[in-house]
């Protein structure tokens, strides 16, 4: 357990690195599953930057995920009860607001890691008209082998509750079409999702996306963006030998 909060807490750092402009002060969120009941989540208000292992609260899936079968209630009926879900009450410090789509995702990916930032060149795009063209779309051969044939897009949620819920239904529709979890969630006006199977995807994955924002803003700065067509998109996806660069991308 201890190498895994190493993990969580030098992942949760490195995007919380001010050269790379992912997210600022308290932003953002990360998390990682301890077992098949319980997971790490990067207390609420602390900064990415500079977190310890002491900055994570370790929750029980179970009543996190019950939450989403009751969207109505109270915010601090919510509250009470995602406090009530840590693994020790006698700590203090409460979990992100983000808690419920943390276990969601942790869930419904099967993945045992999850990043939450704020990129700026990525929210450029996500607080325009052209976000949803820019999740629908893939533009260069690299973005589809590390961020899939497209992105999961959910529009402008209240963060909490109603995002899990709103997620839930976008990540089970991918589900549906593709047969495999995303590799990249975009939340309109909010910011980015990278579900991993080890930290250095979430890493690699989310590096991707931003450079994908700042070719699709270049591009729409000069004229249209050209995109791949979707033969191309799943060609390359599904290449042999970009499988196998994929598999390289995900090491530790």
């Amino acid at each position: 357990m201890t190498g895994l909060l190493t993990d969580l807490t030098t992942l949760t750092r490195t995007l919380g690195d001010p050269a790379r402009d992912y997210v600022i002060i308290g932003e953002g969120n990360t998390s990682a599953r301890i077992d098949a009941d319980t997971f790490y989540i990067k207390a609420s208000g602390q900064g990415m930057q500079h977190i310890t292992e002491a900055g994570f609260v370790a929750v029980q899936f179970a009543p996190a995920l019950a939450l989403l079968e009751e969207p109505a209630l109270p915010l601090a009926e919510q509250k009470r009860r995602l406090n009530a879900a840590k693994v020790d009450p006698a700590v203090t410090l409460q979990p992100s607001v983000e808690v419920t789509f943390h276990a969601l995702l942790l869930t419904e990916c099967g993945v045992p890691f999850i990043g939450h930032t704020h990129p700026v060149y990525v929210n450029q795009l996500l607080c325009s008209s052209r976000a949803q063209q820019f999740a629908a779309h893939r533009l260069f051969p690299d973005e589809c082998v590390l961020c899939g044939p497209e992105s999961v897009f959910v529009p402008y949620c209240d963060p909490g509750l109603p995002l899990a819920v709103a997620l839930r239904d976008k990540v089970r529709a991918y589900l549906d079409v593709y047969g495999e979890a995303p590799k990249v969630i975009l939340l309109q006006n909010h910011g980015l999702i990278v579900p991993g199977t080890t930290p250095t995807e979430v890493l690699n994955v989310t590096a991707m996306c931003v450079k994908a924002a700042r070719i699709f803003a270049g591009a729409c700065a000069v004229g249209e963006p050209v995109f791949m067509t979707r033969e191309d998109i799943h060609h390359i996806y599904q290449r042999p030998d970009e499988i196998y660069r994929r598999q390289q991308f995900v090491q530790r």
